[in-house]
């Protein structure tokens, strides 16, 4: 067994939410799928953003912010 490290996070309260939803409903402890999401964002996406330099992915998310409605009714 590996060791664990206890930490209290404070997180927005509709994620929280959907967070527990989950976990519930797959049948997982609120500490598997947390650790899931960890090492999916640590493996995956922490990478990623090694890729592109800062100020293009800042860019990036600044247009698909002001575009999202755009980007929703398209992908429709």
């Amino acid at each position: 067994m590996s060791a664990t490290k206890k930490f209290t996070p404070e997180i927005d309260v509709k994620l929280y939410k959907e967070f527990v939803s989950v976990a519930k409903r797959n049948g997982q402890s609120q500490r598997y799928v947390l650790e899931q999401a960890l090492t999916f964002y640590l493996r995956n996406v922490v990478p990623s953003q090694r890729l592109v330099r800062p100020e293009v992915m800042n860019a990036f998310e600044q247009s698909v912010a002001k575009n999202r409605d755009l980007l929703e009714r398209l992908a429709k």
